[in-house]
C-alpha cells in the first residue's frame, strides 16, 4: 500500500493531465451536498472517509467505495494514523457498455476492501497514466471494472444505468466553453427540442441553471483539493468574475468557505 501511495505522489507531482486525481488533507474536512455525476472509485489509502447524513457509510484506510451518480452526498475525510489520501478514478458510462445488468439497483454504493491484487492493478494504472494517450484511458478503465467483478462486487454494474439528460447536460458543459454553449446548441447536441428538454430534466429533478451551477462549484471543489492555486484563479476559471462570489456560492453548496477547505490541507 505505501509503494502505490509513494508512486501516485511521484506520478501527481510530475504530470497534469491524468485518468485519476488524488485527495489528501491534514485536518478533517467535512462537505455537504456533494455531487457524484459519474460512476466513482474511491481506494481510501490513508484516514478514514465517512459519507451520508449520519455518516451511515464508513471507509478505513485500505477499504475502498465505488458509487453511482447521486445528486448530493454528505462527506468527511478525517486523517486518523496518517493524512487523509484518497485515488479517485471516475469512469465514463461507455465503461460499462455490455456489461449493465438488465435490472438497476436501487443501492448506490458499494464498499470493499482493497485486496492485493487491486493494489496491484491500481499501481499498474497509475504507472502506465504516465506514458499512455488519452485514448487508452477507457480500457485501462474497463480493466478495474472487470476486475472488480472478478473479486465479488458484481453488485456494481447492477448500479450504474445509462446516462440521463441531466448527466449528458453536465458533459457539456464541463467540455465546452460557457459562452458558446446556448441552448440552441445543447437542444441540437441531444437532438430534442427546448420544451421536451426542459421538461426532461425537470422529471429528473433539475433544470439548466442547477447544473450550470453545479459543473462550476464541482470544478472549483477539484481544483481546491487537488491544486494549490490561488483562489481569486480558481474563481476565475470557475467562471466567476467576483472571488467573494465564487465564495458565496462555494458555502452555500458544501457548508464551508474555500479559505476553510484550503486551511484543511496546510499546516498552522
Amino acid at each position: 500500500m505505501q509503494n502505490l501511495i509513494s508512486t501516485i505522489k511521484q506520478t501527481v507531482e510530475n504530470n497534469e493531465a491524468l485518468p485519476f486525481s488524488v485527495y489528501t488533507s491534514i485536518k478533517e474536512q467535512h462537505l455537504l451536498n456533494v455531487p457524484v455525476v459519474k460512476p466513482l472509485f474511491i481506494a481510501v489509502l490513508g484516514g478514514e472517509k465517512v459519507l451520508g447524513k449520519q455518516g451511515e457509510i464508513t471507509c478505513t484506510a485500505g477499504d475502498f467505495i465505488f458509487l453511482s451518480d447521486s445528486p448530493s452526498i454528505n462527506m468527511r475525510n478525517i486523517p486518523k494514523e496518517s493524512d487523509y489520501f484518497a485515488l479517485l478514478v471516475e469512469f465514463e458510462y461507455q465503461d460499462f457498455q455490455g456489461l449493465q445488468n438488465s435490472k438497476r439497483s436501487k443501492a448506490f454504493h458499494c464498499v470493499g476492501e482493497i485486496t492485493e491484487t487491486l493494489t496491484n492493478c491500481l499501481q499498474q494504472f497509475v504507472e502506465w497514466s504516465v506514458w499512455a494517450p488519452k485514448s487508452l484511458w477507457p480500457v485501462r478503465r474497463r480493466e478495474i471494472i472487470e476486475l472488480m467483478c472478478l473479486l465479488g462486487h458484481q453488485e456494481i454494474l447492477s448500479m450504474v444505468g445509462s446516462a440521463n439528460v441531466a448527466n449528458q447536460v453536465h458533459q457539456l458543459f464541463s467540455t465546452q466553453q460557457e459562452q458558446t454553449l446556448t441552448i440552441q446548441h445543447i437542444c441540437a447536441q441531444l437532438a430534442m427540442s427546448e420544451s421536451t428538454l426542459r421538461r426532461k430534466l425537470k422529471t429528473e429533478g433539475t433544470s439548466l441553471q442547477a447544473i450550470k451551477d453545479q459543473v462550476k462549484l464541482g470544478l472549483g471543489l477539484h481544483l481546491l483539493q487537488t491544486t494549490v492555486l490561488p483562489i481569486s484563479q480558481i474563481a476565475e476559471e470557475c467562471g466567476y468574475h467576483s472571488q467573494s462570489r465564487f465564495t458565496d456560492r462555494f458555502k452555500a453548496r458544501f457548508g464551508l468557505t474555500p479559505s476553510q477547505l484550503r486551511k484543511t490541507k496546510m499546516t498552522d
